[in-house]
Formats: structure tokens, C-alpha cells, sequence
């Protein structure tokens, strides 16, 4: 019944911050788009052929989730680089690694991650699919 994720939404308690980290570190690009009902200028990371779609905390569009709340995340992104390379990117940006690499198992089997965290708390982890 389901073939794939399209979009997901991200409820930040800072937006600048938020786009920040989304663009500059993880190297998504900002789209502004009108959208809802009624139709409001929004902002979106896009990346591959999905988008994460962007609320901020207290300005959240309808309909939203019950309850919309920065840092309740749990990401995992597939990188288009070597993990070595995306580990270079974030240790140029100055953005922290909590761990890794540590091996995972991902959707279609095994990967090679990182884990950090954006302004908001949420736990992002940035994988290599690798052989078994």
C-alpha cells in the first residue's frame, strides 16, 4: 500500500538556527514554497527527492501533529558521499559528533553511521550503505 516517504515535517524552536544546521552542515537546500490552507509562504529542506517541511514552534500550519515538539526526533539520512567524506563536512562546520562510526542495520541492510544532534535536540544519524 505505501511505496515511500515523500515528505516529513520538522517543528524547530529556531528557525535560523534550524536552517542552519540543514543547509550549511548536512548540505540540503532551503526551498520556500505557498502552501496550506489558507496559502502561506513556507520554508522546506530539500534533498534526493524528498523534503523535510519546516514549523516553527508556535506558528505550526494546520493541520499539524497533536503534539508538535522540537527535539523529538530520531533521523537517519543516507549520504550521498563516502561517510569519511561527510565526517570531513561536519568536522569543517564545527558541528559535534556524539558517536561513530558505529555499524547499523538500515532498511535495506547494513550501514555505517554517525550521530549528532541539530539546534533542537533531535538525534540526526548520517550513513553509508556498506557490504555485508
Amino acid at each position: 500500500m505505501i511505496s515511500h516517504l515523500d515528505h516529513l515535517v520538522l517543528t524547530t524552536a529556531d528557525e535560523t538556527a534550524c536552517v542552519d544546521f540543514y543547509t550549511r552542515v548536512l548540505g540540503m537546500s532551503l526551498e520556500t514554497f505557498i502552501g496550506g490552507t489558507p496559502a502561506v509562504e513556507r520554508k522546506a529542506f530539500k534533498f534526493g527527492s524528498q523534503k523535510i517541511n519546516l514549523h516553527v514552534k508556535g506558528r505550526e500550519f494546520e493541520p499539524k501533529a497533536n503534539l508538535p515538539t522540537p527535539g523529538a526526533l530520531d533521523l537517519c539520512f543516507i549520504a550521498s558521499m563516502p561517510l569519511s567524506a561527510v565526517i570531513s563536512r561536519i568536522e569543517e562546520c564545527g558541528w559535534p559528533i556524539i558517536e561513530g562510526p558505529v555499524r547499523r542495520t538500515g532498511a535495506i541492510g547494513p550501514i555505517l553511521s554517525v550521530y549528532l544532534r541539530d539546534p533542537d535536540g533531535n538525534l540526526i544519524e548520517v550513513s553509508e550503505q556498506i557490504s555485508a
